[in-house]
């Protein structure tokens, strides 16, 4: 890729990680914990939010993907509405992310981006039917070593058909039931989203467990 390209589609990744990973964090703040009657064959979705501010509070939700499917569209908050999730274009840095996913998915496995910058490293793979996004943003000061601190870390593992899925509604949408009603056809357990940064620590999984960690 050219390294024009990098230096917008570097920026342009960071937001898309972050915005792959801020639907389960809407769904954690806004929905009770379930309880444990559904049968165990279900597939459940894990999220567990961890602040790491002087409260320290720890937010764990259980899901029924099949339950999450009909939550969803009647939750309202922030960016999030009708199952959906609305970007602004200038997050994405002018980047067509439509075109970008669609050259990742017709392409052969491999590593496509790789930028590492002074703000932050971003790296963009796709492997086994999967896109992996791994986004390291960094603290403008140095530590004691001279070199920048880490501020937070995403990381996000999707299956390729969930990812088509997501950017299957309008141009400056993301569509989360859609994406949910992939998931439910994919089998086996997979870790989604892992974010790190100095207020929140979230993990998002799934598998056939009514419980999480």
């Amino acid at each position: 890729m050219h390294a024009r390209s990098l230096r917008f589609t570097g920026p342009a990744l960071l937001s898309l990680a972050t915005l792959l990973a801020s639907p389960a964090v809407f769904f954690a703040q806004t929905s009770p914990t379930t309880s444990s009657a559904s049968s165990s064959s279900d597939r459940w979705l894990h999220v567990r939010v961890i602040s790491t501010e002087s409260k320290g509070e720890t937010v764990r939700v259980n899901v029924p993907l099949e339950m999450a499917e009909k939550v969803l569209p009647a939750i309202n908050k922030d960016r999030l509405h009708n199952g959906k999730v609305r970007f602004d274009d200038h997050e994405m840095n002018g980047v067509d992310v439509k075109a970008l996913l669609d050259a990742v998915r017709t392409s052969k496995d491999g590593e496509y981006v790789t930028v590492q910058g002074n703000d932050s490293d971003v790296r963009v793979a796709k492997q086994g039917g999967y896109m992996f996004v791994h986004v390291t943003e960094k603290h403008s000061y140095n530590d004691k070593n001279g070199k920048p601190s880490e501020k937070s870390r995403v990381e996000v593992k999707i299956p390729m058909k969930v990812v088509d899925a997501l950017f299957s509604a309008g141009k400056d949408e993301l569509d989360i039931v859609a994406a949910l009603r992939a998931l439910s056809a994919h089998g086996g357990d997979t870790e989604l989203v892992s974010v790190k940064s100095d207020e929140n620590t979230v993990r998002v999984w799934l598998d056939s467990k009514n419980v999480s960690d």
